[in-house]
């Protein structure tokens, strides 16, 4: 009988560097009874150095955190295990930030300011194996009738990179960031621009100023 309780219970990991915010959560999910709190850590380093010792079923994560932040984090942990349930629990609401977090590999986005049932529905919605988008997330993510989106100041950086002629794995050089995280910006860039080839985006970038002064040529 004790088996069976045990093979429902769900190990959960909460990686915040904000204290009242880790221990709140955790005394919200201690609250169910098929939900085990494994472990409260501040930063990406620590929860990819903890993650696999501590058998979490279920990982939530913030984004921004010192040493390394969630995103980051995320990217290594699925690269050692794949099947890893990752859950981004934010403050914010930007596009870019649940575009970013679901294209690292994270099969949830919920803000801190949701109802204390929603993050149990989230856990138990991922671990169904499906996604989940809480509704404030959902609504930043869909477009507005009669608005452009317009490119972040991080995307104009990468797209004057690119349209250099400069290869992914450069960028990341000289940006010091991942290539999966260039080619998730320059994926972003083409679909906001309506652009299918790099030689668009070089078009593009000459055409309203990007590239002023570099000297490059389409």
């Amino acid at each position: 009988m004790s088996d069976a309780i045990e093979a429902k219970t769900i190990n959960v990991m909460i990686v915040d560097d904000h204290p009242m915010v880790a221990e709140g959560i955790q005394s919200i999910l201690e609250s169910y009874d098929d939900i085990h709190v494994v472990g409260c850590l501040s930063n990406g380093r620590a929860a990819i150095d903890s993650f696999e010792s501590l058998k979490a079923d279920v990982i939530l994560m913030d984004l921004n955190m010192p040493e390394l932040g969630g995103l980051s984090a995320t990217e290594i942990m699925l690269e050692r295990c794949p099947g890893t349930r990752i859950v981004i629990l934010s403050m914010h609401d930007n596009p870019e930030y649940i575009s970013m977090a679901l294209s690292h590999g994270a099969m949830g986005y919920i803000l801190k300011d949701v109802p204390t049932d929603e993050i149990k529905l989230a856990i138990d919605t991922v671990m169904r194996g499906e996604k989940y988008l809480c509704t404030g997330a959902k609504g930043s993510l869909d477009p507005k009738p009669g608005t452009r989106e317009t490119l972040t100041e991080r995307e104009q950086t990468i797209l004057l990179q690119l349209a250099q002629g400069k290869s992914n794995k450069a960028v990341a050089r000289d940006l010091d960031i991942s290539v999966r995280t260039v080619e998730t910006h320059r994926k972003n860039i083409k679909h906001k621009l309506g652009i299918s080839s790099t030689a668009g985006l070089t078009r593009y970038a000459l055409e309203h100023g990007v590239l002023q002064g570099t000297g490059v040529r389409l």
